[in-house]
């Protein structure tokens, strides 16, 4: 079985082999069956070139990290990756800032990440770089003389040719991701926009099968690869963390009410100012849910010494009060604004106790929050899901209660419809959308790209075309 080469961003702690996300579940469980090396940022800054990788080995993986030049961080992490691609794929302009220096310190890093990856490579090696920060990192392999077969994942959504073409050198963008052999995306629209993209700025030569494709003279697959959960796991967390003494008191907390629940990193794309003003709008045209209903919204600081993120903090926190001012009684707040982060055991725990949970991004490339709030449901008696149609979980999870999310007054007519919902039709989503869950957890979906990357290899050995259907 060739080794895995997994390249992302960030690497999980080598000290433990743990970091939350459904990337890191995913990729930790096929590194640790197929045996590799976990490449990427270690978490640290210095001053001019970096030293060699720091090699960590915990059984069958090695952690390897390197630091980043502290200028060339903030200008690829924050001005390029999160400044420019970020908003864009999010089609969100108004946050869009670009500076020809962050392109270059973005193209930087990537040839850093490729010239210290490149001595630890052996020939039959697949790689496997992760989401919107590493696009360039296989046209760096390649120049290097990398001939492994290397496979991209987008864990974010990919814009529109008319939005990405904001960006300048947009072209180079389109251009890079075909240096990847099997380019992965959420979401059969993201495909959509990805190739018409190539279309639209002449790159695509030829479609040779339902997901092959040639540009910029060179074969490629390219196709939908939604990420999963794990599935059982959530399960049994959910089982184990409802009885604990913490999601306990939580539970006695609401004193016989109904819990909504949101959980959200604190960022503009998650939809949370309009998230707060729908339930501000339930209590206005909905006067029987005073008093019935509590909305804890979880939203942990990210990206704290960026402008925007502070300003959506400030934001939610005029909100929660306005909103508690308005209708509030002596012993019931409506909302719960909690603006730090606690332990996933916690949250399934607290998913598993709620009647309704609201996940209404204003984009998203998937999000695996509404796949555990649904994983971590009572069978017997579930809450119901709230569902952006802007997510891409919605392609799967269709059986929730779909919403526009900018839609104020439609929000807060799903979260009356779900508070409402029989017992009898819960249960029948729950159902619906479990199975969907099973058939495509996280093991699904590492064994499907991989299998795509190992595919180009026998491709590569015959000689012969191979398509992936």
């Amino acid at each position: 079985m060739s080794r895995l080469i997994a390249v992302s961003n960030r690497v999980a702690d080598p000290s433990t082999g743990k970091t939350a996300g459904g990337l890191a579940i995913g990729l930790l469980a096929a590194l640790r069956k197929q045996g590799g090396v976990w490449f990427g940022w270690g978490g640290k800054t210095c001053r001019g070139e970096p030293t060699d990788p720091t090699v960590t080995r915990r059984g069958k993986v090695s952690y390897a990290t390197v630091d980043i030049d502290e200028t060339e961080f903030e200008d690829y992490y924050n001005g390029y990756s999160n400044g420019c691609l970020w908003p864009l794929c999010h089609y969100m302009l108004n946050f869009f800032h670009y500076e020809r220096r962050f392109g270059q310190a973005y193209q930087r890093v990537n040839a850093l990440f490729a010239r210290k990856l490149r001595p630890m490579l052996q020939a039959d090696d697949v790689i496997w770089a992760h989401d919107y920060h590493l696009i360039p990192l296989a046209g760096e392999l390649r120049k290097a003389g990398v001939e492994n077969p290397i496979g991209f994942f987008l864990h974010v959504p990919f814009p529109n040719i008319d939005v990405l073409r904001t960006l300048p050198g947009h072209r180079r963008i389109l251009e890079m991701l075909t240096r990847y052999d099997v380019i992965g995306f959420q979401t059969s629209s993201d495909v959509r926009s990805f190739i018409e993209g190539l279309a639209r700025v002449g790159f695509l030569e030829a479609r040779l099968g339902y997901d092959r494709f040639r540009a910029c003279g060179r074969e490629f697959t390219a196709a939908a690869f939604p990420i999963g959960i794990d599935v059982p796991g959530v399960m049994q967390m959910a089982d184990r963390s409802v009885t604990s003494a913490t999601v306990k008191r939580v539970e006695d907390g609401l004193v016989g009410r109904e819990l909504v629940i949101g959980v959200d990193r604190l960022d503009y794309s998650k939809g949370l100012p309009e998230r707060f003003r729908a339930f501000g709008e339930l209590l206005t045209s909905y006067p029987d849910t005073r008093g019935r209903l509590v909305f804890m919204q979880i939203a942990p600081p990210t990206r704290s010494g960026v402008r925007a993120y502070q300003d959506i903090r400030e934001e939610l926190e005029q909100l929660a009060g306005n909103i508690n001012g308005r209708f509030a009684e002596p012993d019931w707040a409506p909302i719960r604004y909690l603006n730090r982060g606690f332990s996933r055991s916690m949250l399934m725990g607290m998913f598993r106790v709620a009647r309704i949970g609201l996940v209404t991004p204003l984009r998203d490339g998937m999000n695996l929050v509404a796949k555990e709030f649904i994983a971590a449901q009572d069978p017997d008696d579930p809450g119901a899901l709230i569902l952006s149609s802007l997510a891409g979980a919605a392609e799967e999870l269709d059986a929730a209660v779909i919403v526009n999310p900018y839609d104020t007054e439609g929000v807060a007519e799903a979260i009356q419809r779900a508070a409402n919902m029989p017992l009898g039709e819960r249960q029948e989503r729950y159902r619906t959308m479990m199975a969907q869950l099973q058939i495509n957890d996280i093991g699904a979906w590492t064994d499907r790209f991989l299998g795509a990357l190992e595919a180009v290899r026998a491709q590569s050995s015959s000689g012969t075309p191979t398509i992936t259907a």
